[in-house]
C-alpha cells in the first residue's frame, strides 16, 4: 500500500458554511502525521470522515484501501475524539473492557492488553472507579486507553493530551513513537508545537484547506524561521485560505 491514507478533491459542507474546500493530500504509512491549525480549521471535521463517522460532499477519502465510510476499515482504526465517549455509570475497566470486546478481543489476550493500557496511561489504580468520579485529565488517560486496547493499525487522536500534565503528555508521544516503529500509522492534531515538532509530517489547516504540508525541518527551513511557531504564522500570513 503507497499510503494508508488518500484524499482527492474532499469537500464537505454543513448547510451554507463549507468546513472542508477540496483537501488532496497523500499520507504514506508508518508515520505519525501532525494536524495543526487553529479551531474551526476542519481537522475534526476531517478526522471524522477518515474514521468513517461522517460522508464527505464531494470527492473521495481512501484510508487503509478503502473508500470511507467502510465497516472493515473501521475496525483497524483507534479513534479518540475531543470529547470522551464514555460511559459514566460504568468502571474504568469496564470501559476499556466495553471497548476491547467490541473489537473482538477475548479470554486471556483480553485481559493482558487491558492491563497494558491501563498501565501505560497510568490507571491501574483507578481501574475499579466510576468514570463519573474521574477528573478531565483522567478521563483523557482514559480515552486513548479505548483508542489502543485493540492495536489498530491506524490511530486517529483529536487534540489528545488536552488537560494531562507535561510528564504524562512525554510519556504518550514516547509511546507513539513505539508504535510507528512497530508499523502503525498515527493521524494526530494538537496545538502543542512541541508536539507538532515529533511528528514525521505536519499539515497546516485553516479554514477548511491545506496551506501546506512536509516534515518540520522542511517548512522550518522554507519559511526560514527558527522555530515552528513562526514558520506557522508564516504560512499562515503569506498564504490565504
Amino acid at each position: 500500500m503507497e499510503s494508508i491514507i488518500s484524499l482527492e478533491g474532499l469537500h464537505k459542507r454543513f448547510g451554507g458554511i463549507e468546513a472542508l474546500k477540496g483537501i488532496s493530500l497523500a499520507i504514506p504509512p508508518g508515520i505519525t502525521y501532525g494536524l495543526i491549525g487553529p479551531n474551526g480549521s476542519g481537522k475534526t471535521t476531517l478526522m471524522r470522515i477518515l474514521v468513517g463517522i461522517s460522508k464527505p460532499t464531494a470527492g473521495t477519502a481512501l484510508v487503509l484501501g478503502r473508500v470511507m465510510p467502510d465497516r472493515g476499515a473501521a475496525q483497524a482504526i483507534g479513534y479518540m475524539t475531543q470529547l470522551e465517549a464514555l460511559y459514566q455509570d460504568l468502571t474504568v475497566e469496564e470501559n476499556v473492557d466495553f471497548f476491547a470486546r467490541v473489537y473482538g478481543l477475548s479470554g486471556p489476550a483480553r485481559r493482558q492488553r487491558i492491563q497494558e493500557v491501563l498501565e501505560l496511561v497510568e490507571l491501574v489504580s483507578r481501574r475499579a472507579s466510576l468514570v463519573a468520579e474521574l477528573s478531565g485529565g483522567l478521563r483523557r488517560r482514559l480515552s486513548l486507553a479505548c483508542a489502543l486496547v485493540h492495536e489498530p493499525r491506524l490511530l486517529i487522536l483529536d487534540e489528545p493530551t488536552v488537560g494531562v500534565d507535561p510528564e504524562l503528555r512525554i510519556q504518550f508521544w514516547n509511546y507513539f513513537e513505539r508504535l510507528t516503529r512497530a508499523g502503525a500509522s498515527i493521524i494526530v492534531s494538537t496545538h502543542h508545537l512541541d508536539e507538532a515538532g515529533r511528528c514525521d509530517r505536519l499539515g497546516l489547516m485553516r479554514e477548511g484547506e491545506l496551506l501546506i504540508e512536509g516534515t518540520p525541518p522542511a517548512l522550518r527551513e522554507e519559511a526560514q524561521a527558527g522555530s515552528l511557531e513562526e514558520a506557522f504564522l508564516y504560512f499562515a500570513r503569506s498564504r490565504p485560505a
